[in-house]
């Protein structure tokens, strides 16, 4: 700030004396250093994570059996249908779920069932719709790492599976 000088008595005009203006930038410094750190953290929390696909060796290809396989129909507004065995013969009736916590307990139940009956791990099957959203083959797939299934594929609906699809309303 600007500061007047005390006059010495003497009459006559009056000098004023400046003195420097000083500005603080000590908050912008911290201000900037924030915003670098916030930005630093986003670009790495926002990085894209992928998920490792095992694609089956060439040459004759083994069968699943029905006793252990759990086929997931993605269905639209956001709903699936899951049985176990497959489409021609299912061992389970057909059952609607969400996706999230519905269809992950239906994984972990069916998982338990299978292993309890024959002593294997389960095969799932996932067979996404032609009018089912790639976000939600994206959270089925999220769902069978997150229980840590071990083997899966994505298989072609099959036209029995659209008809179960269509009498449950979600084709």
């Amino acid at each position: 700030m600007a500061e007047l000088a005390p006059s010495s008595g003497k009459s006559g005009s009056k000098h004023v004396k400046r003195m420097p203006l000083r500005v603080d930038l000590t908050a912008m410094v911290d201000l900037a250093f924030l915003l670098i750190t916030f930005f630093m953290l986003t670009t790495s929390l926002q990085k894209p994570r992928e998920m490792s696909v095992v694609m089956p060796a060439k040459g004759p290809s083994a069968g699943v059996s029905d006793k252990t396989t759990l086929t997931i129909c993605l269905g639209t507004k956001n709903q699936a249908m899951y049985y176990l065995g497959m489409a021609d013969k299912p061992l389970s009736a057909p059952k609607l779920t969400g996706y999230g916590l519905g269809i992950r307990t239906a994984i972990v139940e069916m998982s338990k069932q299978v292993l309890t009956s024959t002593g294997k791990s389960m095969t799932v099957i996932i067979k996404p719709a032609e009018h089912s959203a790639y976000e939600n083959l994206v959270d089925a797939l999220d769902e069978l790492n997150i229980t840590r299934v071990p083997s899966y594929s994505i298989a072609a609906i099959s036209p029995k599976d659209v008809d179960l699809l269509k009498q449950k309303g979600i084709y």
